[in-house]
């Protein structure tokens, strides 16, 4: 357990543990998040990117997308019917 002190500002400082434990730096982001009477710190970019991986989980099997190549194929079609609708 850390113990940080809040400041007259409402600012705290995080302790390095915790900082090297979340990988966050002078700049960086975190999100506070009420749960279940207690408020958890997450680091906001790797918490992002979480939540993108479980949106996008399943979608290449479901569009049949097996190879790098199957996702330029895509991309390419989807480049040619943006500028025939232009």
């Amino acid at each position: 357990m850390e113990l940080a002190k809040v400041t007259s500002q409402g600012q705290i400082t995080i302790p390095a543990e915790i900082r090297k434990y979340l990988n966050v730096k002078g700049g960086d982001k975190v999100v506070l998040i009420k749960e279940n009477g207690r408020v958890l710190m997450a680091n906001s970019t790797m918490l992002a990117l979480k939540e993108l991986q479980e949106a996008f989980e399943g979608v290449a099997e479901r569009m049949e997308i097996e190879t790098e190549q199957d996702i330029v194929s895509l991309v390419k079609a989807h480049r040619r019917n943006t500028k025939a609708n232009s």
